[in-house]
């Protein structure tokens, strides 16, 4: 039995979902009922609340690159676009700039990134060696070849409170949020049947598969879709370090390990092995990964950071794509109505703002108007054709 009927049923409310609703109630060309499902209202275990929340243009991969020039702007107008009654957000966007370094086995790929960065119109500059020292004379650059650093358009921000923002402007457009779980199945006649977990059943032409990895892939083989993603732990550490270090960005070693500020201090984290990767089932933290890992790569990196003072750590999950480590986007081919936005593999949060406005557009005309998303589409997946991008963090 049918409880009520939506026009769009959103599973998931965190930032991507809370993106797509708040796009589709601002959309001209929309006038009917969103619903959003959350099964944690208090996104205590979401990927948007325990990610690191930065954004950066340096990719390798155009779509990505695009994704993100778009996302700046949108961060930087957040007050604007998202104000309800006067009240405008702030998510404390500080544009601090990726470094990215390279060794000299890596440079021809920093190299060619950077000229698609430079032709893409992102505002990334190529530093030498000696320029790197000379601009950050805290950083170790006897085994480096260059550098990039984002002059603009790239830094960190409150993830929590961009989602938070999505969420209230879509409520103040009459977007309902339930607290509940959700299943859903085919309705016999081209539609779909959501099933919450409150009893009650929503009838709606249109899903959109907003779940993350766990939620998400249930989710997908209940409307008969396979896909290859998995949920990943990533653990951030906080520490202190005395000695002040100007001018400090968010620094991307050539292993990967990364490290930003954060308030006073840093935060900084590193991919485990991929021997050492499971899926995550839970929210403990590795320790030993600070300890035998990132706080020596660190340290060899930044000699300041020989001395530090360890604080607090979290744990939180990527919603990994094991096809390419990139976002599956748009609709399902072969099954009308169902739309995905699954396996941003790290990128969720500034990757949010366009992919909202994407399939906002894709449900709402039936193509991408603002930034084509295509190449995110799941037919990459049947097809083989994996994007490669290479700088995956």
């Amino acid at each position: 039995m049918t409880d009520q009927t939506a026009d769009v049923v959103i599973v998931g409310g965190a930032v991507m979902g809370s993106s797509v609703a708040c796009h589709l109630a601002m959309s001209p060309d929309f006038n009917g009922r969103v619903v959003v499902a959350e099964a944690d209202p208090s996104y205590g275990v979401c990927a948007s609340a325990r990610s690191a929340a930065s954004i950066r243009q340096q990719f390798s991969c155009a779509v990505n690159i695009d994704i993100s020039l778009y996302g700046i702007r949108f961060l930087r107008e957040i007050g604007v676009r998202l104000a309800v009654n006067g009240d405008r957000p702030e998510i404390d966007l500080h544009e601090g700039g990726y470094l990215f370094l390279a060794t000299p086995d890596k440079l021809d790929i920093l190299t060619a990134n950077h000229r698609l960065q430079q032709e893409l119109g992102a505002d990334i500059r190529f530093l030498d060696a000696t320029c790197l020292k000379t601009r950050f004379p805290w950083l170790e650059t006897s085994d480096l070849a260059a550098g990039c650093h984002g002059l603009s358009g790239e830094g960190w921000f409150d993830g929590y409170g961009l989602m938070q923002a999505f969420r209230k402007k879509a409520r103040s457009l009459d977007v309902d949020y339930v607290s509940a779980g959700a299943t859903v199945s085919g309705d016999g006649s081209g539609g779909w049947l959501v099933h919450l977990s409150t009893g009650e059943t929503v009838s709606t032409p249109v899903v959109v598969n907003c779940a993350g990895a766990s939620g998400g892939t249930r989710i997908c083989r209940q409307a008969g879709l396979d896909v290859p993603i998995v949920s990943k732990k990533r653990c951030v550490f906080t520490f202190d370090c005395k000695a002040p270090l100007e001018r400090f960005p968010l620094l991307v070693d050539p292993s990967g390990t990364y490290v930003r500020p954060e308030g006073s201090g840093y935060i900084c984290g590193s991919a485990p092995a991929a021997d050492a990767d499971p899926e995550c089932t839970d929210f403990d933290v590795d320790h030993g990964l600070f300890e035998e890992h990132i706080w020596p790569t660190l340290a060899a990196r930044v000699p300041a950071f020989e001395t530090i003072r360890p604080g607090a750590a979290w744990a939180g999950s990527y919603d990994m794509n094991l096809f390419d480590h990139n976002a599956f986007v748009g609709a399902v081919p072969g099954l009308d109505g169902f739309f995905l936005a699954l396996g941003f593999s790290g990128h969720g949060l500034q990757q949010a703002p366009a992919v909202g406005r994407g399939l906002a557009e894709l449900i709402t005309t039936g193509s991408y108007r603002t930034l084509d998303l295509s190449p995110l589409a799941i037919d990459r997946l049947k097809d083989n054709r994996p994007i490669v991008e290479i700088n995956v963090v």
